[in-house]
């Protein structure tokens, strides 16, 4: 039988679901494996290194080192944001938006991070073309990592939001995502410790309004998708009302997460007028 005590080094505890995966992630072993197999001498001290670590307040998907993102799983750690339930309901609303693509179908993730975003639509859209696009070049280094352990062929590029593309595919993208900063500065001070002071902050804090970078998405994305292009963007849960306006040039909705709350802004570009 585990003897769970010799994980608390010095009297500190985490949640007992949080010891399982920490368990997990050192072994191999699910639960009931672990009930027959209990971990070894080595094992109990790298699942005791990790408590003290979580105990400190470290992200637990960061200390597990992956995590489940649609249909794909990702590596993680601090040069990234951790992927989250939020940022997959993009992926869902994205996948169905666009239904289906061919081989001349252009697929951009702005603010790609660790990747997921670009990989599981590559994974739900095999024969796309698929970027990702980060100004983080550690970033960067871990999507490339996620996409050699994938499988998965997508291309990353560095820079800022469209700038990196090449200029013949201006005006010709058939679907952007996008889970960009939009937490503002004074939202940040807030944040549970686990997240602001671990994740990196140039991934989560806009500006002092929050939808700094989401506006100009919006501005930069008409020009950047073709006719029946999609956008689909994660926006702050009280910025419903600010990104419908700032996409205002789309035909656009907002929609919730599982909680209810605004989440998701889909818009998608019609027919060229006088904008």
């Amino acid at each position: 039988m585990w003897d769970r005590s010799r994980a608390y080094p010095q009297g500190m505890s985490i949640p007992d679901h949080e010891l399982r995966r920490l368990a997990t992630a050192v072994t191999g072993r699910d639960t009931a494996s672990l009930v027959l197999e209990p971990p070894s001498r080595d094992e109990q001290e790298r699942i005791a290194a990790l408590v003290v670590r979580r105990a400190a307040g470290e992200p637990l998907q960061y200390l597990e080192g992956s995590v489940q993102f649609g249909p794909i799983e990702v590596l993680v750690d601090h040069r990234a944001l951790i992927p989250r339930p939020e940022t997959e309901r993009v992926w869902e609303e994205a996948v169905a938006s666009l239904r289906e693509a061919g081989p001349g179908t252009v697929i951009v993730d702005l603010g790609t991070g660790s990747g997921a975003l670009a990989l599981a639509l590559k994974h739900s859209f095999p024969e796309a073309q698929v970027y990702g696009i980060d100004i983080s070049e550690e970033a960067l280094a871990l999507a490339e990592e996620n996409a050699a352990q994938s499988g998965l062929d997508v291309t990353f590029l560095h820079g800022d939001l469209f700038e990196p593309l090449p200029k013949r595919l201006m005006g010709r993208i058939d679907l952007v995502v996008a889970n960009p900063p939009y937490v503002t500065e004074e939202e940040f001070a807030s944040l549970p410790p686990d997240v602001c002071d671990h994740e990196p902050r140039a991934a989560l804090v806009s500006g002092p309004n929050g939808t700094e970078i989401v506006d100009r998405i919006a501005d930069e994305g008409f020009w950047s998708v073709g006719i029946g292009g999609w956008i689909v963007c994660e926006i702050g849960a009280t910025q419903g009302e600010a990104a419908h306006e700032a996409f205002f040039a789309f035909d656009r909705e907002v929609r919730p997460d599982l909680a209810g709350r605004d989440r998701v802004l889909v818009a998608r570009r019609g027919a060229s007028c006088c904008v």
